[in-house]
This record gives structure tokens, C-alpha cells and sequence, in this order.
């Protein structure tokens, strides 16, 4: 067991080295072409560290008996170098941002792992130098924040929306097939409320696992943070100065404000996540989550079946239609705010779509049983 957690380790160093040497590549690709003397010193320097980290990393392999051989570029590479060269430097330039994040995050997670000897310290090393390239980097570009940091959120609003649409869009559907079968009513109702408690015990789930997910995400993250500024308090610092700055502190206020919170790991544990990472709040309860998406989608779903527990024949089945397809509409209309899209476009959007729905439902009812030939 031991020999095989040493192989994935060796392996892992020699992909270290690889990315390293590509860096060393694509950094002095970018300072042949760059016309300002500061940047292409700037570019040089990175170059020059990457250099260090490769020969540190060839010199850790070689302890453990791996000698890396000549440096051959992968195909990846060999493109970025291309695109610098024909006029791609700032497309090149945003992808090493990406590259670098990957790096420090990668590092960071193998400080929590079995690595073989040496190699901690030199990851530790790496992830602090890379972090201070991203800085750099950042700056050439204009961008705030550290992308090895990746929080989404649904939010309430959001999950009561997409449910609602969802067991409406569903129900509606299966609602028109057993209409186009032409069966008793209470087909359609019991087809219905089958359809509503399997959308709604679907889509409960799904939104219990996405609100874990989301949960085990924000932990990570705040693990990372944490390890970030155990790791590289000064980098830390000079971040969450700039955050204050950017909020319209004073240079040197943001800096002794920066200072004083860094003083306690907690403390700037707790306002890092608030500033950088958003977290300004505990993530829902998964169960909460779930029991909200699931009820939206069963109230969505029971609005084609309303009309069939108060009336028969043509009248309840126009009923049905209308109010769903209204619904179609407003539901599009919500979307709009998380779309950005104009309220009316995307509900006529929705509107279209449960109209299709309701014609492709009725005619697959209707083949079904043959009452489509009749």
C-alpha cells in the first residue's frame, strides 16, 4: 500500500515539473513580444522563478531515483506559445492566471497528504511564490480575488422558481397525454397526483444533494482559506488591504486596518471569507433546501390538475390549459431575474414552451391509443 501511495506521489511531483517547464515556456514567449520594458522585466522574473521551481522539483525526483530528462512541450503549450505570438497575449496572459490558481490550490491540497520527503516543504514554497504571481499577474490584467476560489449559490428565490417551473412544466405535459388518451377523469387525476409526488419527491432530492454539495464546498473553501493564511499571511495582507482600498479606505488606513485583523487568525479567517469569499452567512440546511424545492415543485405540478377536483368535461380541461399556460408565462417572467433577459421576452419564451409541451403531450396520448386514426 505504501509503494503505491509513493508511485502516485512521484507521479504527481513529475507533473509538477512538466507544468513548471511550461511556465518557464509561455512567460518568456510572453516578454519576447511585449513592447513595455517593465512588463517584459516583469515576465523575465516569473520566468526565472518558474526556473527555480523546475529545477527543484528535477532535483526531488532524482532523490527518489526519477530522472526527468529533456523537456518536451505539450501540444497545449506549444499552441499558447503560437497564439502569444500572433497577436493572443492577453487570451494567453488570462489563461495563466487559471493555470497558476490550479497550481497554488494543487499545492495546497497535497500539504494535507502523505508526500514524500522534501516535498512538503517545497510545495509550500511553490504555492506561496505562485500566489505572489497571481498578485503580479492580477495586476496586469485588472482583476480582483483569488480564482482558486470557486462558491456558487442558488439562493431561496431561485430554487422556489426553478421547482415551480419544473413540476408545472412536467405535470402539464403528463396532464395533456392522459387528456389525448381520452380516459375517464379520474385518470387524470390520479395521473396527475402520481406526477406531482414524483416530481416533487425528484426534485426534493436533487435539491437536497445540490445544498450538500454546495455545503461541502463552502468548507473546503474556508479550509483553503484557512491553510492560505497560515501559509502566506503577508500575500493575505496585502489582499485584504486591497479589497479595503477598493472600497475607499485610505492606502495606509486599508493597511493598518488589514494588519490588525490579520493579528488574529480567526478574525481574519472570518473577514476574509466575508470580503473575498462572500460567505456572509452558514449555508442552508440541506434538508431545508430540499423540503423547499420539492414543495415549490408540487405546487407547481398540482396547478394543470386544480381545475379536475372542481368541475368536468371541456369546461375543466379549458380551465387546465388557460391557467397553465398563464402560469408559463408569469413563471418565464421570474426568470428573467436570474436570466437578465426582459421579463416579457422570457415569458413569452415559457409561454411557447408549455404551448409545445401541451401539443406534444396530447398528440403522443393520442397515438398511444390509436385516437389520433379514429
Amino acid at each position: 500500500m505504501g509503494a503505491r501511495s509513493e508511485q502516485i506521489d512521484i507521479k504527481s511531483l513529475r507533473e509538477h515539473w512538466q507544468n513548471e517547464s511550461e511556465s518557464v515556456l509561455l512567460y518568456r514567449a510572453l516578454a519576447e513580444i511585449e513592447p513595455d520594458e517593465r512588463h517584459r522585466r516583469l515576465y523575465l522574473r516569473l520566468a526565472d522563478v518558474e526556473a527555480e521551481h523546475q529545477e527543484a522539483f528535477a532535483r526531488l525526483l532524482a532523490e527518489h531515483g526519477v530522472q526527468v530528462g529533456g523537456f518536451r512541450p505539450s501540444l497545449r503549450a506549444r499552441f499558447l506559445v503560437w497564439l502569444v505570438r500572433h497577436g493572443g497575449s492577453s487570451t494567453v496572459l488570462t489563461l495563466r492566471i487559471a493555470d497558476e490558481a490550479h497550481e497554488v490550490k494543487s499545492h495546497l491540497r497535497e500539504r494535507q497528504t502523505q508526500m514524500p520527503s522534501g516535498a512538503s516543504e517545497l510545495s509550500e514554497r511553490v504555492a506561496l511564490d505562485e500566489a505572489r504571481h497571481m498578485g503580479l499577474l492580477i495586476e496586469l490584467t485588472g482583476r480582483r480575488g483569488e480564482p482558486w476560489h470557486r462558491i456558487e449559490s442558488g439562493g431561496f428565490l431561485r430554487n422556489v422558481v426553478y421547482g415551480f417551473n419544473d413540476g408545472l412544466t412536467a405535470n402539464f405535459g403528463l396532464v395533456m397525454g392522459v387528456l389525448g388518451a381520452e380516459t375517464p377523469v379520474s385518470f387524470v387525476l390520479l395521473a396527475g397526483l402520481a406526477g406531482l409526488v414524483a416530481d416533487a419527491l425528484s426534485m426534493g432530492s436533487s435539491g437536497y444533494l445540490a445544498a450538500k454539495s454546495e455545503q461541502e464546498v463552502y468548507q473546503h473553501e474556508i479550509a483553503l482559506e484557512r491553510e492560505e493564511i497560515r501559509l502566506m499571511p503577508e500575500v493575505e495582507a496585502e489582499e485584504l488591504a486591497l479589497l479595503y482600498e477598493a472600497k475607499g479606505m485610505p492606502a495606509s488606513a486599508a493597511r493598518q486596518a488589514a494588519a490588525q485583523v490579520m493579528a488574529d487568525p480567526k478574525i481574519a479567517l472570518q473577514e476574509k471569507a466575508r470580503e473575498e469569499l462572500g460567505v456572509v452567512r452558514n449555508v442552508g440546511s440541506p434538508l431545508r433546501e430540499g423540503l423547499l424545492t420539492g414543495a415549490a415543485t408540487a405546487l407547481g405540478a398540482l396547478i394543470p390538475v386544480l381545475p379536475f377536483f372542481f368541475g368536468r368535461g371541456p369546461a375543466a380541461i379549458w380551465a387546465s390549459v388557460s391557467i397553465s399556460m398563464l402560469s408559463h408565462f408569469v413563471v418565464g417572467a421570474a426568470r428573467s431575474l436570474f436570466t437578465g433577459r426582459g421579463a416579457f421576452r422570457s415569458g413569452l419564451d415559457m409561454f411557447l414552451v408549455g404551448l409545445g409541451i401541451a401539443a406534444v403531450g396530447y398528440l403522443v396520448g393520442a397515438l398511444i391509443t390509436g385516437h389520433l386514426w379514429e
